[in-house]
């Protein structure tokens, strides 16, 4: 999919700053949109602005400063959105949290509220936001950012898998609410190599990748370029799907580990 499919067109992206984010920034930017990030920090913000900026497009970056589970900083950022751009064609649900590693049993309450507030809660908030600024009465597509795990056991982060698993089920129940206005699906990458990351990856690549049908583990422009075809009129007949980004994991037979 070449530059120009989002001609004119305003995304958001949370958790813009790096990473997943920050790969489907450039994609957008590529394809004609115009970005806004929307992160916590704002030194990472502006080195991601200047980045993107730094590469030959025609899309305009905006930064927002924004919790994604604050519901309150959503509506401010779709709010400076609509005020630069005027629209809002686009919102990808990238920003989540995982403040818990360990059992499912031992969690505390604490932990496991944020965890829903941001990748649950966070996700229909910042959908709601873009829904009344410009999606219900011109349409739109929203993209989230779930994960595999979603769709399997893991015997550490299964809190964090749960709520991925979550975003799955209300990406159908949204697509079915929002729509013929607005396009929802989501997508659920396995293992992707970021710097987020890499304490994962880095020493066991090998390992990971020897079985997958794939050989290899995923980048953030593999994640990016879905996003890309999910944001875009190719997709303009899919809603309420998920696609999944694994390398072959969940191909491999029983017993097979990837």
């Amino acid at each position: 999919m070449t530059g120009g499919v989002l001609d004119g067109r305003v995304a958001v992206i949370t958790g813009g700053s790096r990473g997943i984010g920050l790969a489907i920034g450039h994609a957008y930017r590529a394809a004609g949109a115009h970005v806004v990030l929307a992160a916590r920090k704002a030194d990472g913000l502006a080195e991601a602005r200047s980045e993107l900026l730094g590469v030959a497009a025609a899309g305009d970056v905006h930064t927002v400063v924004a919790n994604a589970g604050e519901p309150d900083q959503a509506q401010r950022c779709a709010d400076e959105t609509m005020e630069r751009f005027g629209r809002l064609d686009v919102l990808v649900n990238n920003a989540a949290t995982n403040p818990y590693n360990g059992d499912l049993i031992d969690l505390d309450l604490s932990r496991a509220e944020k965890t829903v507030r941001v990748n649950q809660y966070g996700m229909i908030a910042w959908t709601r936001c873009a829904w009344h600024a410009w999606m219900a009465e011109h349409g739109g597509a929203v993209i989230n950012i779930a994960s595999v795990g979603g769709l399997v056991v893991d015997p550490h982060i299964g809190y964090y898998n749960a709520t991925k698993a979550a975003m799955l089920h209300l990406t159908r129940q949204l697509a079915y609410e929002l729509g013929p206005a607005a396009r929802v699906n989501a997508i659920a990458p396995g293992l992707i190599k970021t710097e987020l990351a890499r304490a994962v990856w880095e020493v066991r690549e090998p390992i990971l990748t020897e079985k997958l049908p794939l050989r290899r583990l995923g980048t953030p422009e593999d994640v990016a370029d879905a996003a890309l075809f999910l944001a875009s009129d190719a997709s303009s007949w899919m809603t309420g799907q998920t696609l999944v980004l694994d390398g072959g994991a969940l191909a491999l037979p029983i017993g097979v580990e990837g």
